[in-house]
């Protein structure tokens, strides 16, 4: 039995990398860190016309209708790439969420997010972890409250806000009353914001939506995850690179035994985590029940490794790695701040031990 990807996911990892390899170089990415918002109208135009934004959008709604596995393979060519852009959000969070719901409106959207023309915001983070008396409420009809790390909100005509575990709501960006803040951390390279609601009437409130939120916020680690892990790749093809260019007492330095080590240690650290990741993606399409648990173990594996990937791939370059124009630091934070993103290492191993039944006292 063949446990690669097929020739049609090898094909679309080629591609993806390939076309952001030239219209999303590093001196490019370095343009889009300075400006209000790194995510590219343009850019994500061309990712859609590529059918990179409607991936997980049913074919009858325009999008591709692929699996979390291919899109898996596209958050790792962005994470290589350091490509700022809405993908977590607007091609992976919300239309696994939509799709999970009952309402007329909700093809439309689909449709919206299949051909660029629609981006949604997802303000969940609460969910996670709550920050500065971040919170959210229903009042009459009107949502009220604070939403802090909303992804991709600053660029997006819709949000997605996550009230509680059970509740989601659907909100005009642009509506009286909704005020949005970004929030810059030391990743340039992805949007995150503050999102203040006053007396917000949601277009559509979805009660009863637990199943929605959940399979969409495990679709988001495993897509999480697989940009660290392109990152990755990226940080350590860039040491060796490094190493077989650069000399000291008249060798290269990637002829030292040290440097070897930490080149391969690297590598060795990376690859079983590539075999976690595609069966993490795989599973949440064939075999949901074991999401959950896998969505968790796979970023917090990831997370924890990349931080030591950045850390060495960083060092075998010696101190210039960690001036800007090395440019190692684009990964480096990106892989940073991802690690919080869905809730860090820690908390995602103690929910993982508790579905298994593990009780974390003990």
């Amino acid at each position: 039995m063949d446990f690669g990807l097929s020739e049609d996911q090898v094909l679309l990892d080629k591609t993806v990398r390939g076309f952001l390899a030239d219209q999303v170089p590093i001196e490019r990415v370095r343009e889009l860190r300075e400006l209000d918002c790194p995510n590219d109208p343009g850019l994500w135009k061309s990712l859609s016309e590529l059918g990179l934004t409607g991936i997980l959008v049913p074919e009858a709604l325009g999008g591709s209708e692929l699996k979390l596995l291919d899109a898996a393979l596209v958050a790792q060519a962005l994470g290589y790439a350091a490509t700022p852009s809405a993908f977590l959000s607007s091609s992976v969070i919300a239309p696994i969420a939509l799709r999970a719901l009952d309402s007329e409106r909700i093809e439309p959207w689909l449709a919206g997010l299949a051909t660029g023309d629609l981006r949604i915001g997802v303000a969940m983070m609460e969910l996670i972890s709550s920050r500065e008396g971040a919170g959210l409420r229903v009042e009459g009809g009107e949502l009220h409250g604070k939403s802090m790390m909303a992804l991709d909100a600053c660029s997006a005509d819709l949000l997605m806000v996550a009230i509680d575990e059970d509740t989601l709501a659907i909100v005009d960006r642009g509506a009286d009353g909704v005020s949005v803040s970004r929030l810059r951390t030391t990743d340039a390279t992805r949007c995150t914001a503050e999102v203040v609601f006053e007396g917000v009437r949601p277009l559509e409130l979805f009660e009863g939506a637990r199943s929605a939120i959940g399979r969409s916020l495990e679709a988001g680690r495993i897509i999480l995850a697989a940009d660290v892990l392109g990152a990755c790749e990226s940080m350590i093809d860039q040491a060796v690179r490094y190493a077989g260019q650069r000399k000291q007492f008249d060798r290269l330095i990637g002829s030292f035994q040290a440097v070897k080590h930490m080149c391969s240690e690297m590598i060795a650290e990376l690859e079983p985590a590539r075999s976690l990741l595609w069966y993490a993606a795989h599973a949440f399409t064939a075999m949901p029940d074991e999401a959950p648990l896998l969505s968790r173990l796979v970023l917090s594996h990831l997370a924890e490794i990349g931080r030591e990937i950045a850390s060495t791939s960083t060092q075998v370059h010696g101190g210039i790695g960690w001036t800007d124009e090395q440019n190692l630091h684009f990964w480096f934070k990106r892989i940073g701040v991802a690690r919080h993103l869905l809730g860090g290492p820690e908390t995602l191993r103690e929910q993982a031990a508790s579905l298994q039944g593990f009780d974390s006292a003990s």
